[in-house]
């Protein structure tokens, strides 16, 4: 019998990094762009929404991309980036999101940094919906509670899938479109502190999402032939906190949340177990006779960011415990966690490679993945973050132990591969980048751009195509 040896990752990988143009970019109201939710939540998604924004927040500037892109995209081009993923500010083409006719300043932005990506030989996997819904949208609509939302949205992926269409190959359509469950204004535009945002309207607005994803992957397809279109999942991983039953069925119960997302997308129907979630709480969805048809437009790959797992139980008492933790998961005693209370679990992410691949035998994309943390400058100027280089050494490794499984993995883009700020906290403090921005949370900094230990072990890692990883 035949020893698998410590093979490196395939040929093709895509190695990179992964950005979203609402945390990076700045330049809020430059070149006729509009306001979107993203801008309008100065201390991220958990905390008040402040609409008109009052005064300036960290994502107006953010970290200057807009005009600073092509000196960072020579950085990542110096790291050997094969892949960027950033997303396509909605409110750069249609600042309110309704309009028949896109803002030309905005397409042409985009056109400027694809062609400097493809000068390095760079490829943009490129997110239409990043939480950058125009306010317009919100105020106008209710968001994506509102079916003719879909149509605009229709607008827009016809209108960057036909601009675009010999420059971006690789596409998303939501980013963790799972997140509207636990963030429902920046990620489906449905004010809280508006209205009783009930099951029915979550269930309602979402499946609005799932017909605007499938038609644009049939979009894409028609107007991009060759084109690759992906769903993207936020992944969190659970375990029963003990051999109990009863935990052990929580947690089919709590992973079928998440996987409710990815089913529709990839099998292209409603599943059973969520017909009967729908009847015990009394929800009903209202479907349009095509959407069935349109529904089956499924995507050619699933992607997802990974930072962390939990524990769920049947336990009502220590659930109520830990609803001050993210996502309101059980804290694992196994495990230890990040200054910002992430639980850090390298063999979460096998794990999560293995059941979305064993669930659809699809190609699978980490498409985020990365430990936010308090970097310092030393007195030499440099950044020495070896905690950062562990973090993604042991989960890179397995990566690597997943593809021995059999898993066929697309690529990996570590988050935030330029320090950006922080979409749940809403700041830089933050960091994590190989590269580190001088730029605060009390809005002082001169943006200027250093590159941290772990950019070099990076650049290693994607040319020894992982031989370094330990």
């Amino acid at each position: 019998m035949s020893h698998i040896s410590n093979q490196t990752f395939p040929k093709n990988f895509l190695w990179g990094g992964a950005l979203a143009a609402n945390q990076v970019e700045g330049a809020y109201r430059e070149d006729g762009k509009g306001l979107s939710v993203a801008d309008v939540l100065p201390d991220g998604i958990w905390g008040p929404i402040v609409y008109p924004p009052q005064g300036e927040y960290l994502k107006h500037n953010a970290v200057d991309f807009y005009h600073r892109y092509k000196g960072d995209i020579a950085l990542l081009a110096e790291m050997g980036f094969k892949c960027l993923r950033t997303s396509i500010a909605w409110t750069r083409i249609f600042p309110k999101g309704d309009e028949e006719q896109p803002n030309e300043a905005g397409l042409q932005y985009y056109d400027n940094l694809f062609n400097e990506l493809a000068k390095y030989g760079i490829e943009p996997l490129i997110t239409l919906s990043h939480y950058e819904m125009p306010m317009h949208l919100v105020e106008q609509y209710g968001g994506w509670t509102n079916r003719k939302v879909i149509s605009f949205f229709e607008n827009f992926a016809r209108t960057v899938f036909t601009r675009y269409k010999d420059k971006v190959k690789y596409w998303l359509t939501f980013n963790e479109i799972n997140m509207i469950l636990h963030a429902p204004f920046i990620a489906g535009g449905i004010r809280p502190d508006q209205i009783n945002v009930t099951d029915q309207i979550l269930y309602q607005a979402i499946h609005h999402q799932f017909v605007a994803s499938a038609s644009a992957v049939k979009m894409c397809h028609e107007i991009i032939p060759g084109s690759q279109v992906g769903c993207m999942i936020a992944g969190l991983p659970l375990y029963p906190l003990s051999p109990n039953p009863n935990d052990v069925l929580e947690v089919m119960k709590l992973e079928r949340k998440n996987l409710f997302f990815s089913d529709v997308q990839v099998r292209g129907y409603y599943p059973s177990y969520i017909k009967r979630f729908f009847e015990e709480n009394d929800i009903v969805i209202k479907m349009e006779d095509e959407d069935k048809e349109i529904l089956k437009n499924t995507v050619d790959f699933i992607s997802f960011s990974y930072y962390m797992s939990g524990c769920a139980t049947a336990n009502e008492e220590l659930n109520i415990q830990s609803k001050a933790n993210i996502l309101s998961t059980v804290k694992n005693p196994t495990l230890p966690s990040s200054e910002w209370g992430w639980q850090i679990d390298p063999k979460g992410l096998r794990y999560t490679l293995n059941i979305f691949y064993d669930r659809y035998q699809k190609p699978l994309f980490i498409t985020e993945n990365g430990l936010g943390a308090n970097d310092i400058v030393n007195e030499k100027g440099e950044i020495i973050d070896e905690y950062r280089i562990s973090y993604l050494n042991d989960h890179l490794n397995e990566v690597r132990e997943a593809i021995k499984d059999g898993v066929e993995v697309m690529g990996y883009t570590s988050w935030g591969c330029i320090d950006l700020v922080s979409q749940s906290s809403g700041e830089l403090g933050k960091r994590y980048g190989f590269i580190y921005v001088d730029r605060h949370d009390n809005l002082t900094g001169s943006f200027e751009r250093i590159k941290k230990k772990s950019f070099n072990w990076y650049k290693e890692v994607i040319s020894s195509r992982g031989q370094n990883i330990k």
